[in-house]
């Protein structure tokens, strides 16, 4: 199929071709230049009109923009767990949820208790609204299985759910979640180990994760899940300081993680290392406001030149957000960041983190052609706060959702 995107007010480029990320200090060299993308069999062709396509769209008035990335969600996951947080907002603390048997375990009995088929339901709905607030890739999680055949299942369940949607994923095993009723963290460690080999050869799972946590697991164990990780050819991501400071991101860095997320108790003295490494910092302002957690010192990083990245964290707790724009919103607010570097956040660098800024991430020719049309300018999509900015949403070469009111800016 070709496309071309005709006339628009603007088009984000990337300062220079190639760059698998944009450090944040440099999230100004961003470009915004009036024109037009051609897109031909999936791809970007070239940054100017396409007379003969067969589908034109009149983008004028409006901003082109790489396709946003959320690599940072717990899809799939069944049910919702809000009478938790009207808890929170009563007083109750995350660490007393999670021990009073609500938290990650309410989840993993609401999808022990249901069907596959209601567990894909739930999540293709979510994935639909995710594309409509224009998210063209997203990572999906495991970590509310439990026990070894439910992390199985719900890694089987995200692969059947990239075969049903429009957007691209890719699978992340978070099997040290939380630590499985009846054992220690150690010996659920144990069974991670010998899970790890069987699902890098049987699942497309590309990285593993570990949430840090008193309640959860230690340093040690996420320098073991870094050996695991190194050992089968898989990425490392981890969940780190996001309710105290446990001092892990050299730990991280030791061992080779792509990111580190959360980052809202991180130690003063860890900021420097991250910032100088090729760690990406993945701040999840959603959880963030929700749980009313500590604030992360993303405008630090972001100066001190570190690859910054914003996701949802989407899931049934903590943060029960799918959209990418309302989470650019959050960050232009929290951290007092541009619209340029919310937009760097939710594109190249957060393709990089789930390493795929080889194929998306910028509007460059030859890369795959996932795009999508704001209604205004960029600064509108924070300063807006609330509303859907997108007009269109292309995958891979072809439109995959298109607002109502814009039907008539397609010319056939």
């Amino acid at each position: 199929m070709s496309l071309s995107l005709e006339g628009a007010g603007a088009i984000l480029l990337p300062p220079e071709p190639g760059l698998r990320f944009l450090r944040h200090d440099r999230a100004s060299a961003l470009r915004l230049e009036p024109g037009s993308v051609s897109i031909d069999d999936g791809r970007i062709e070239a940054i100017e009109p396409d007379a003969s396509a067969g589908v034109r769209f009149d983008a004028s008035g409006c901003t082109v923009v790489p396709g946003l990335v959320d690599c940072h969600t717990h899809l799939p996951f069944v049910g919702w767990r809000a009478v938790e947080y009207a808890a929170k907002v009563s007083g109750a603390s995350y660490e007393e949820l999670a021990r009073s048997g609500s938290g990650i375990a309410a989840s993993a009995r609401a999808l022990r208790e249901a069907t596959d088929e209601e567990v894909l339901t739930q999540a293709r709905g979510l994935a639909d609204e995710m594309l409509r607030h224009g998210t063209t890739t997203f990572e999906c999680k495991s970590g509310y299985g439990l026990t070894r055949e439910a992390e199985i299942r719900l890694l089987n369940l995200a692969m059947e759910l990239g075969e049903l949607i429009p957007q691209s994923i890719t699978s992340t095993a978070l099997l040290a979640h939380a630590v499985p009723a009846g054992l220690t963290a150690g010996e659920w460690m144990e069974t991670v180990g010998e899970m790890v080999p069987e699902l890098a050869a049987e699942t497309d799972v590309s990285a593993l994760d570990i949430y840090v946590e008193s309640i959860a697991f230690d340093n040690d164990a996420l320098l073991r899940m870094g050996e695991l990780a190194e050992e089968n050819g898989l990425a490392l991501r981890a969940h780190v300081e996001q309710f105290a400071c446990h001092r892990s991101i050299r730990p991280a860095l030791e061992a080779n993680a792509r990111s580190v997320d959360h980052l809202a108790c991180i130690h003063p003295d860890d900021l420097a290392p991250l910032a100088e490494s090729e760690c990406a910092a993945v701040f999840l302002p959603g959880a963030e406001f929700l749980g009313a957690e500590e604030k992360a010192p993303a405008r630090e990083l972001a100066d001190a030149g570190a690859i910054c990245v914003l996701a949802t964290d989407a899931n049934p707790g903590t943060s029960p957000v799918v959209s990418l724009p309302l989470i650019a919103g959050l960050a232009v607010r929290m951290y007092g960041w541009t619209p340029l570097e919310a937009l760097l956040a939710l594109t190249l660098n957060a393709a990089y983190t789930l390493d795929l800024s080889d194929e998306i991430g910028t509007i460059e020719p030859g890369k795959r052609a996932d795009l999508v049309v704001l209604d205004g300018p960029v600064e509108h999509m924070p300063y807006r706060f609330g509303h859907n900015p997108v007009v269109a949403v292309i995958v891979d070469g072809h439109l995959a959702w298109v607002r109502d009111d814009a039907a008539e800016r397609m010319i056939r």
